[in-house]
């Protein structure tokens, strides 16, 4: 049974899909696979604008799909939700993400084993990038400002 499953895909809904894709695409590197424009479909406006997309960085994927106006919730996003990637080298990616502009969430630092790069989305969404080392447990990458 356990053959039939091919892969856990994160779906996130989001406030604003624009800032979504800079930070997803521009920022992070993914690569917009899948996408929605809806037609007017009673729910969006027929505005030309992606309201859902499939996106993919590596072996990796997600999904993000904008809230209807009507259907935002009250909630803060992101809260207790958050990603993963397993990565061959997580610093390397963190050094790119820097050359794009962004900030992590803290410094790079060794937890269970792991180089673990953390990052926030436009809506709150912790998203972090691992990789194994054999650097000591809480270890924090020291490099030159």
């Amino acid at each position: 049974m356990s053959a039939n499953v091919k892969q856990a895909v994160p779906f996130f809904g989001v406030t604003n899909m624009e800032s979504s894709l800079r930070f997803y695409v521009d920022g992070l590197g993914f690569t917009i696979k899948r996408q929605w424009v809806p037609e007017g479909d009673g729910h969006y406006l027929s505005d030309g604008r992606i309201r859902w997309c499939w996106l993919e960085l590596g072996d990796a994927a997600m999904m993000l799909q904008e809230f209807m106006p009507q259907g935002r919730p009250k909630e803060p996003l992101g809260t207790g939700a958050s990603v993963s990637f397993q990565c061959e080298d997580a610093l390397s990616l963190y050094r790119d993400f820097k050359s794009r502009g962004l900030g992590t969430r803290n410094r790079p630092a060794v937890g269970n084993g792991l180089w673990v790069v953390s990052m926030e989305d436009p809506d709150g969404y912790r998203i972090d990038f691992s990789s194994p080392t054999d650097a000591p447990e809480e270890t924090e990458l020291q490099e030159a400002e």
